[in-house]
């Protein structure tokens, strides 16, 4: 029996494209390069970097995301602390962690904030596709925003998102929307939907049947094909939406319309956590199966009070990086690899000091150099340098370097061509390697 640890079900490495993997999962790079990414669309837009704990009081996700949900119904990952008696869980969203810290630090105090964060969440479903207990999310919060220009400034942000990653609004992912309304609006189309599923009680499947009284708006967001019908002819909460919310939603609408975003209106978009409000908004895609939600979001005017904090208006979206990257993937799109500018190839031991002052020298340039070592034939060592997917090699051969020179091959464009370079002067030809031109 083999005595080898595996990773916990559902929960995986990001490893380097240059390991071997039985799943096609997302390498490092093509992380590394999302990472960056998001760093420089966030920024053009003035959001600030944000990290909160892993581990948060249980009491914040059920006053938070809603007592019946089924994240906190079915998914979190809790536990009694032996320690000093607390209830803890593993943060399945990071929503209502950043809104703790706001209330905790009081961090309103001088004027609303626009933060993100990027990090793991755990949520103890089925792994599937790009689903699974430890998966990672972006999360984009603009607190103490009432208007609705932020709503669509996050909105036209995630579409940037997509343009800076090659995805195509319309043809790649597209844009839902709804408005959920005020409280009262929606405890008025509540009574309507209870009075709806009620009549037709025989056709609710056990899910429903069991959410009926405590929470029937999540009925609408059922997967199940036989209730589909029933769904659909189900009271549409849009008329329900007084004055100001339907004002609301319009100039949301207004501006997507101004700036050429096109979307779709689903009523029966609901989003998965209670705190929601108005706007809701959600990218999906029908490159991924049944799953077609890649980043979704809404307004949360309630939440800070909810945890005890001063009322505050809140809109925000959360991303799945691995279903993101896994989109990438299936349509197969150009992204910018992890690999060297050059690849040192050393045949010579004895040559290794000049090469790696030199290596040095083209690393304080901004050259990303792969050094080799361990020894090994000159045919061994262009072997790794063609698959390090580097463009060049930088061939220390002793006679070159006794010369004052180093030998710059090419192994892509032009593959095999050759010339000798200053070994002193780096400088006059680093821009040679660098993988932009």
């Amino acid at each position: 029996m083999s005595d080898i640890l595996k990773a916990v079900k559902g929960m995986n490495d990001i490893l380097p494209g240059s390991v071997p993997r039985k799943e096609k999962l997302p390498d490092s790079a093509l992380w590394q390069w999302f990472e960056d990414t998001v760093r420089s669309v966030l920024a053009r837009y003035g959001y600030q970097y944000i990290l909160t704990p892993i581990v948060e009081p249980t009491a914040l996700f059920v006053r938070g995301l809603g007592e019946v949900t089924d994240i906190v119904e079915k998914e979190m990952y809790s536990w009694h602390d032996a320690m000093n008696g607390d209830h803890l869980t593993l943060r399945p969203e990071a929503t209502a962690g950043i809104v703790r810290a706001m209330v905790e630090h009081n961090a309103l105090y001088n004027g609303p904030l626009r933060l993100w964060t990027l990090g793991p969440m755990f949520r103890h479903e089925r792994p599937q596709k790009g689903r699974y207990r430890q998966f990672h999310q972006l999360d984009v919060e603009a607190l103490g925003f009432p208007g609705p220009d932020v709503d669509a400034e996050l909105i036209l942000m995630v579409r940037r998102l997509w343009q800076e990653l090659g995805l195509v609004v319309g043809q790649h992912v597209r844009l839902e929307l709804n408005s959920l309304g005020q409280p009262e609006e929606r405890n008025a189309h509540r009574a309507a939907l209870i009075a709806y599923f009620q009549d037709h009680a025989a056709a609710l499947d056990e899910d429903a049947r069991r959410r009926l009284h405590s929470n029937p708006l999540r009925i609408l967001d059922t997967k199940n094909p036989a209730m589909q019908a029933l769904v659909e002819a189900a009271p549409k909460l849009i008329d329900f939406l007084g004055a100001e919310s339907l004002a609301h939603f319009d100039a949301v609408r207004r501006t997507l319309d101004a700036a050429g975003l096109a979307y779709t209106i689903n009523p029966r978009l609901v989003r998965g956590m209670d705190y929601y409000n108005l706007t809701v908004f959600e990218w999906v895609t029908d490159q991924l199966g049944s799953q077609g939600t890649v980043c979704g979001g809404g307004r949360y005017d309630g939440l800070m009070a909810q945890l005890g904090g001063k009322p505050a208006p809140a809109v925000g979206f959360g991303l799945g990086v691995e279903r993101l990257l896994l989109l990438i993937q299936e349509l197969g799109l150009p992204v910018p690899g992890g690999a060297p500018d050059v690849y040192a190839i050393i045949p010579d031991e004895s040559v290794r000091p000049q090469a790696v002052a030199t290596l040095e020298a083209l690393r304080e340039l901004g050259v990303s150099v792969l050094m080799h070592a361990g020894g090994g034939s000159m045919k061994a060592q262009f072997r790794r340098a063609d698959t390090s997917g580097a463009r060049f090699a930088l061939v220390f051969g002793a006679d070159e370097v006794s010369n004052g020179q180093v030998a710059l091959k090419s192994l892509r464009d032009g593959a095999g061509a050759q010339s000798l370079q200053p070994l002193a002067a780096p400088a006059t030809w680093a821009h040679l390697l660098q993988s932009s031109v």
